[in-house]
């Protein structure tokens, strides 16, 4: 499925503009570029993606493959080279940590994250987590350093407030990660230079809420909390997709 991704990405960036049935407000940042984070894929972005494709926001989303830091911020860039114009970043957990290194790309205006990784200079995602750390103790490594969320723990640590046939699939159909990933030290964090804003998720337990509230205090970013699980982007898409239209207009 995967192979399909950049024409399926192409596909769906056209149909946003095309099916805009609004426009922004003046001179908001019209182009939106969504990433997803571990044990996930772009296919959770759809509630969000509706409502700013409805609002004439033009959306992408990135299927970077969770094989490495570097082959996940060269699929984001890849998609930033394709927009017309700048472009709010959006990352939502370990995506995070991928738009801290992707965004310092010159088409990035904003940032936004999603209970998402914030690492500082020098700073790995994994060595971040050991901060303060999460209430999930699930997540597992295969035999060939790729990491797995439970599945019999999924819902509980990852989406408690979704439908529990829905996260019965997302469990089966999880994206492994490069554990790898999570050692990789951040260079040039792009929330230094970008205008930032964030979401804590109250009720996470893949991410410490305090240690979002810690990474989003000291990045200075302008600050919402939802009482939600990790998977807020897809459980509160109302509420998620406000941030990223506060942030396209520089509220």
């Amino acid at each position: 499925m995967k192979s399909f991704a950049p024409l399926m990405l192409t596909a769906f960036a056209l149909a946003a503009g095309s099916a805009a049935a609004a426009s922004p407000p003046a001179g908001a940042i019209k182009n939106v570029v969504l990433v997803h984070g571990s044990f996930a894929d772009g296919s959770g972005w759809r509630g969000v993606a509706d409502i700013l494709v409805k609002d004439g926001y033009t959306v992408s989303v990135v299927q970077h493959p969770e094989t490495s830091l570097a082959d996940d911020v060269t699929a984001v860039k890849r998609v930033l080279a394709m927009q017309d114009g700048p472009a709010v970043l959006v990352g939502h957990s370990y995506g995070g940590a991928v738009i801290t290194q992707a965004g310092s790309d010159p088409k990035v205006a904003a940032l936004v994250y999603i209970a998402g990784m914030m690492p500082d200079e020098g700073e790995a995602a994994g060595a971040l987590l050991q901060k303060i750390p999460a209430a999930s103790k699930a997540v597992k490594p295969t035999a060939d350093g790729y990491l797995q969320l439970d599945p019999a723990q999924f819902r509980a640590d990852f989406a408690a407030d979704l439908p529990a046939d829905l996260t019965r699939f997302m469990a089966l159909s999880q994206v492994f990660t490069n554990g790898a990933a999570f050692g990789v030290p951040i260079t040039n964090p792009a929330w230094k230079s970008k205008p930032t804003w964030a979401m804590v998720a109250t009720e996470d337990r893949a991410i410490n809420p305090e240690l979002e509230r810690f990474m989003y205090k000291r990045a200075n970013a302008k600050v919402v909390e939802v009482k939600a699980s990790h998977a807020v982007y897809i459980s509160r898409p109302k509420e998620t997709a406000a941030l990223i239209e506060r942030a396209a207009s520089g509220k």
